[in-house]
């Protein structure tokens, strides 16, 4: 079992008279790390899953929750997106049984966020689980080993599962993507063209780490520009991908409007366009090395509480740099190169935001994954 990095930060908020919301992908942890916080103590589950518990938590008054939480001072509600109207539920137990500490998880933010969102305003705390990081990775498996299975991670990603199951990771992942990622998309949104959905992740997948332009994946894949966009709001939602925005303040010739979409996890980008080669093999070698540092740059950020802002940049003339943060009034360049090479930041944008320029390569790597608080 991997100690995640937010356990901690969770049960310092242990009877704040507020609910403990967890959400994020399946198959990340959500379920283990709240059951190993719950470990010692007496608590309800209830798993939304079951048919019976979205009968029972299906706009039930306040007498029927009194008597099916009994004497629990602690409750755990799985998978909360299953359940119409669970938001109103959740505050009636929140607002009614102040000695009730309450615990959900949910799979898809896209469906949990918009149900919760304004029933439980005031009355939670919110944390994104994501697949494991690098330093819980690390943390667990230690330095040595870390290291030897870098290579593997950029192939095969983070997911918990996957990890676990050496020798089956391609398996895993075909399995992760269809029956758990996919399956909550489809479930929860309005995506009424699956098949435009595959063909979408095959065009992100190719061009990752790469700037995006809607009106080019119209063209390619054949459906209209607010369609492109509805459908990357959902992947987004849905923990699938993530967007990078350009930087821009005062600087003439500067990207204003592009994205860059990045992967959650490499191994569902790989699972997507079905490529498992070894690195040295190759052509994208530097996607996947790009990806893999600005997920976990995103995660630690997340995780951490840091309220840095990331971006990439780019000028019309071409000037580029990878990643671009901004944090605590200060702004810091970032390239990203697998192999240790000399890289020289446009002195203008350096000058302009009175910026450090960082280059984050194969020896150097860890100072970026595991971002101190």
């Amino acid at each position: 079992m991997f100690t995640r990095t937010i356990e901690n930060t969770i049960k310092e908020k242990f009877n704040s008279g507020k609910a403990i919301i967890v959400v994020g992908a399946r198959q990340v942890g959500k379920t283990t790390l709240l059951n190993k916080i719950l470990r010692g103590k007496e608590f309800l589950f209830l798993d939304a899953d079951d048919p019976s518990t979205r009968s029972l938590l299906k706009h039930p008054t306040t007498e029927q929750i009194r008597t099916f939480l009994g004497n629990y001072k602690f409750v755990f509600l799985d998978e909360a997106q299953r359940i119409p109207g669970i938001g109103l539920t959740l505050k009636i137990i929140t607002d009614q049984f102040k000695d009730v500490q309450l615990f959900v998880s949910g799979s898809s933010s896209f469906d949990l966020g918009n149900v919760l969102n304004e029933p439980l305003t005031g009355r939670k705390w919110e944390y994104e689980l994501f697949p494991l990081s690098w330093e819980e990775y690390e943390d667990k498996i230690g330095f040595l080993k870390a290291e030897q299975q870098l290579e593997n991670r950029l192939l095969y990603g983070f997911y918990p599962e996957v990890i676990n199951s050496q020798g089956q990771e391609r398996e895993t992942l075909k399995n992760l993507a269809t029956s758990y990622l996919y399956r909550d998309i489809l479930a929860f949104s309005v995506i009424r063209k699956p098949e435009v959905l595959d063909q979408l992740l095959q065009a992100l997948a190719l061009q990752m780490g790469n700037e995006v332009n809607y009106n080019e994946l119209s063209q390619l894949i054949g459906v209209n520009k607010i369609t492109i966009q509805n459908y990357i709001d959902i992947l987004e939602k849905g923990y699938i991908v993530f967007r990078l925005n350009s930087f821009n303040r005062n600087l003439r010739n500067e990207i204003k409007q592009n994205r860059k979409i990045y992967f959650y996890d490499n191994g569902i980008r790989n699972m997507i366009i079905g490529d498992f080669k070894p690195l040295g093999l190759r052509l994208d070698k530097g996607a996947l090395w790009e990806n893999f540092l600005v997920s976990e740059r995103l995660k630690q950020n997340s995780y951490k509480n840091t309220y840095a802002r990331i971006y990439f940049w780019r000028t019309q003339q071409q000037q580029e740099i990878n990643f671009v943060e901004e944090k605590k009034g200060e702004i810091t360049a970032f390239e990203f190169k697998w192999k240790d090479k000399k890289t020289k930041f446009p002195q203008k944008f350096l000058d302009a935001y009175q910026a450090n320029g960082i280059v984050i390569n194969r020896n150097n790597f860890r100072d970026f994954v595991k971002v101190k608080d």
